[in-house]
């Protein structure tokens, strides 16, 4: 009996752990100058040859659109050298206006400058460039 019960809390414990996985928020990063803040809009995946090698988050915070690139531990790794850019783009289709542009060399990630672009349809963009390789992602446009 006592192992029937055992083996039922246990269950109970996965499937619970699961639910919360399942129902828990995206993670907060923290926002340059403005503490900690969940990502908003989905989150674009940069890939090469098939794999992922980086993320792209867009971020409403501090009165300000932000947009996140983060570089792949597996893509660090393998490279020596490469430049992570990101921005936060304006309007809701082709042609967009990249807003706070910043780009940096060989670190894990990059913010962009905040942008007075909350009045108006934005995403995410990012990539990473080496060689004459240069992945691009962005995340789904938020109105």
């Amino acid at each position: 009996m006592f192992s029937r019960i055992a083996s039922v809390a246990g269950a109970a414990a996965i499937v619970g752990g699961a639910m919360l996985g399942i129902t828990s928020p995206a993670n907060a990063e923290t926002v340059p100058g403005c503490g900690s803040h969940s990502p908003i809009g989905t989150t674009a995946h940069i890939t090469s040859g098939g794999v992922t090698i980086g993320s792209v988050k867009q971020f409403a915070a501090c009165g300000k659109n932000w947009a996140y690139t983060y570089v792949w531990e597996g893509f660090r790794s393998s490279h020596s050298n490469w430049e992570v850019c990101v921005s936060v783009a304006t309007g809701s289709s082709a042609p967009y206006s990249l807003e706070g542009l910043k780009c940096i060399s060989n670190k894990a990630d990059n913010w962009s400058s905040g942008t007075n672009t909350l009045n108006v349809c934005t995403h995410a963009v990012g990539n990473i460039k080496w060689g004459s390789n240069h992945p691009t992602a962005r995340t789904s446009v938020r109105c």
